[in-house]
Formats: structure tokens, C-alpha cells, sequence
């Protein structure tokens, strides 16, 4: 019955996919370098069918743990989280899917974890894990990032000794009319808020966001709309729901992220709201090894939880979207796989595909239009 239904809803899905014509996508998957890796490999998805093929390694650098792709699809921006911190751009073969290194600059911190480029694709925003810092880079015509116009580096703590004595900034994210930027801080339980003056790539702070103390807030996404945002906290397994208006986030309600009935380690990685704004992902490390779901009130911003599925290996660090809506990619860190989840348009529920990647240390999942 399952594997029927399953079936059905993937005719269903291909019948939607072809009229509207769903081009095939190139995905770019992101490793820790060292155990078997090179860096980032690329595969060719096509939504209609599910069909997913290899097509090699795309370029070769260290730990690429995050990736960015600017709005027009022409390059591709990772860190290199390692102790000297370093930010890589590449340009994109639109016709191979290979990439291939412009520059490479320091990230102006230790271990930068996260990063993300305005629609305007000018500026560069990275958080330095390590180090508790943020920095902004300018872009230039050419894809290649520019010295640093801004950096702020934070100060402060929270109450957990051994993951909050020191600042540690996970996020990097642009409001979605790029006046503002954001990043959350998992040692000081805090998302900063800063202005972003365009004309001389300035960040000014303007404010914060708060979640308890001891959550450790990890990562933000903005619900498509642009009044809501919300957060994962990975120290305890969280979501915070806010409410955005004019570089403001007034907290709504925080919700678990877990089963009721876990009693394992709390250990919460990624988040991502639908592009439909009707539902909400959050991924489980630890012991869970899941990914939860929630559905989304677009009127309140409210989230109510609507189940868990099994990642499919261990450690689903991040995991995205496919830019259709239909397919949802999660990188498991430690069991070197990347599975494939159909996603039901009614109830955002996921359905394994059955198509899964075999890759050492997966951590992250970008993708781009393939001709």
C-alpha cells in the first residue's frame, strides 16, 4: 500500500513537473575534506523523473562546509572552514556543471561555517565560527571577492561552560530586500542584526534577536513572505518562530524540534521553510538522526509540528530543498550518504526516493538550473 501511494504521488509530482516544464538542476554537494574527499562533486537531478547522475568532482578545496550561489547562477562561493579560514569563489561551466577557482581570501576568523551572497549578488556575508566574527565582502564584476569592507567581531557568552564560554557565529543571511544582515551567534544566544549601507558596504548594528539561555542558536531562514523568520538551536534541539518587520525579530514561540518521547543528546543542525511558505524542515543530529516537520501558519507565523522521518544515515547535517519544491536532499555527515525524500505538496510529508548518494562527508547541498 505504502509503495502504491508512494507511486502514485510520484506520477502525480512528474505530471505537475512536465507542465510546467521543470528544468534539470545541477546539485552541488559540499564535504570535510581528508577522509576521502576532495571537495565539491556535482550531480545532475532531473525532477521529472528523479533521475540523478554523477558528474565528478567538480573542483578540489578544502572543507567546503557551506555553499553559496549568487541569484543569476553564474558562480559559486564556499568557505574553507579550516583553522586559517578561508572563502573560495568559483566560476560555474554552465554546460559541464564543473567548477572552476577565481580567488580565494581570508575569512577574516577561524573556521568560518556558513555564508550567503545579497540578490543583488554584490555583496558576500560570512560568519567565522571559530572566532566569533562576521565579515562582509564586496563582489566584484567578475565573481572574485574584494578585501572585506565590513568585519564585526562579537563579544560575550552564555551559560554552557563547554560550548558558550566564547562567541561563535553560525549564521550568515541577508533580509530578503537585502537592508539588513544577520547572524546568529551560538555562544552568546543571540541573532545580530546589522543595517547594510550599499553604497559603502558598511554593516552598522541595529539590534538582536534573543532565544533562552543555553540554546545555542545555529542556524535562520525566512519565510518566503518576508515577516516571519525563524531558528534553529542546536543545543537544545529547538525552533524559535519571530516575527520580522524593519530590521526587527519579535519572538513568537519556541517549539521542539524532537519527538516528545526523545531522551538522547540534543544536537539541532538545519532549517529551511518551503518555497510554498507552507511547510518547515528541521534536521535532528545526536541519537534522532531525523528531520523534522512542521506546518506554518502564513497567516502568524505559528508553526505546528507534523511528524519525523528518519534521515537515512547518521548525522544529517544540512540538507535543502530542490529548487521545484518537490525533492528534499540530506547530507548525513557520518554515514557518507546523500538521500533523496519526495515531498507531498498536501502535507509536506517525505517519502524516501530511493536514490541516495555514496560520498565521504557530506555537509551541504546547493543547486543551480543545468541546461
Amino acid at each position: 500500500m505504502r509503495s502504491l501511494r508512494f507511486l502514485s504521488l510520484l506520477l502525480a509530482a512528474a505530471a505537475f513537473a512536465g507542465a510546467a516544464g521543470n528544468p534539470a538542476y545541477y546539485a552541488y554537494i559540499g564535504t570535510y575534506t581528508g577522509h576521502g574527499s576532495q571537495g565539491i562533486y556535482v550531480y545532475r537531478f532531473e525532477p521529472v523523473t528523479g533521475t540523478l547522475t554523477s558528474l565528478g568532482l567538480a573542483v578540489s578545496t578544502d572543507n567546503p562546509s557551506f555553499m553559496a550561489v549568487n541569484s543569476t547562477g553564474t558562480y559559486l562561493y564556499a568557505v574553507n572552514e579550516v583553522e586559517g579560514g578561508g572563502v573560495s569563489a568559483f566560476r560555474i561551466d554552465r554546460g559541464s556543471g564543473m567548477l572552476s577557482l577565481i580567488n580565494r581570501v581570508f575569512s577574516g576568523g577561524s573556521s568560518p561555517c556558513a555564508l550567503t551572497v545579497d540578490r543583488t549578488g554584490r555583496f558576500l556575508l560570512v560568519a567565522n565560527y571559530g572566532s566569533g566574527s562576521v565579515s562582509l565582502f564586496p563582489v566584484k564584476r567578475d565573481g572574485s571577492l574584494a578585501k572585506a569592507s565590513a568585519f564585526d567581531q562579537h563579544h560575550g557568552s552564555s551559560i554552557d561552560l563547554q560550548r558558550q564560554h566564547t562567541p561563535h557565529a553560525h549564521s550568515a543571511s541577508f533580509s530578503p530586500d537585502d537592508r539588513f544582515a544577520l547572524s546568529a551567534d551560538l555562544g552568546m544566544d543571540r541573532v545580530f542584526i546589522y543595517r547594510l549601507d550599499p553604497l559603502r558596504g558598511k554593516l552598522t548594528t541595529v539590534g538582536y534577536g534573543g532565544v533562552a539561555a543555553g540554546s545555542g542558536p545555529r542556524h535562520l531562514a525566512f519565510h518566503p513572505n518576508g515577516k516571519f523568520a525563524y531558528v534553529i538551536s542546536e543545543l537544545t534541539s529547538t525552533v524559535t518562530a519571530f516575527q520580522w518587520a524593519d530590521g526587527a525579530l519579535k519572538p513568537i514561540a519556541t517549539v521542539p524540534a524532537l519527538p516528545p518521547d526523545y531522551r538522547g543528546p540534543k544536537s539541532g543542525a538545519e532549517i529551511q521553510v518551503h518555497p510554498t511558505g507552507k511547510f518547515l524542515y528541521a534536521s535532528n543530529r545526536g541519537e534522532a538522526n531525523d528531520i523534522a516537520i512542521f506546518k506554518i501558519d502564513v497567516a502568524t507565523g505559528k508553526l505546528t509540528p507534523a511528524g519525523h522521518v528518519a534521515s537515512g544515515g547518521r548525522t544529517p547535517r544540512s540538507f535543502s530543498v530542490d529548487p521545484s519544491g518537490q525533492y528534499l536532499f540530506v547530507a548525513n555527515q557520518d554515514s557518507n550518504n546523500v538521500v533523496v525524500f519526495h515531498i507531498d505538496p498536501e502535507t509536506g510529508g517525505l517519502t524516501p526516493t530511493g536514490k541516495s548518494v555514496s560520498l565521504s562527508s557530506p555537509v551541504a547541498v546547493q543547486f543551480i538550473n543545468a541546461p
